[in-house]
């Protein structure tokens, strides 16, 4: 049909879906890197924010601050349907139940060369697993 593309989803994992000028739109399906205890590090946007939207399942977003490295973790349990817009320079991770499925909105140029990845320490291991309690 004309004026439409129509894009089926993965079975799991994260996937650019659409990239149109300066955004992108991608999906996020669980797959085992988003289990509690795979989540090893924290990751930041340097130059865009990134919009979740939970459409179902279980999705918890860990924030740790805005500094050189990350900071204090903090969970925030989604709902479904609603916005969640980390602002760009926040570090970052999250974890999903085996139903979860997220919608993701960023700048289409966001890549490993823009978007720093530290590993969390072992108190920030145990930190990140008492705040997903």
């Amino acid at each position: 049909m004309e004026g439409i593309e129509i894009i089926d989803f993965q079975p799991e994992g994260y996937k650019p879906l659409v990239d149109y000028e300066s955004w992108r739109v991608a999906v996020l399906k669980f797959c085992d890197d988003l289990l509690i205890e795979n989540v090893k590090t924290m990751q930041k946007h340097l130059y865009t924010d990134e919009v979740f939207v939970l459409v179902q399942g279980h999705c918890t977003l860990f924030l740790a601050g805005e500094g050189d490295k990350p900071g204090k973790i903090t969970a925030v349990h989604m709902e479904p349907h609603k916005i969640y817009n980390i602002k760009k320079g926040t570090w970052h991770n999250h974890i999903m139940d085996t139903d979860g499925e997220v919608v993701i909105v960023e700048n289409r140029d966001t890549c490993d060369d823009n978007s720093p990845i530290l590993p969390l320490g072992k108190n920030q291991l145990v930190e990140l697993a008492n705040a997903a309690k």
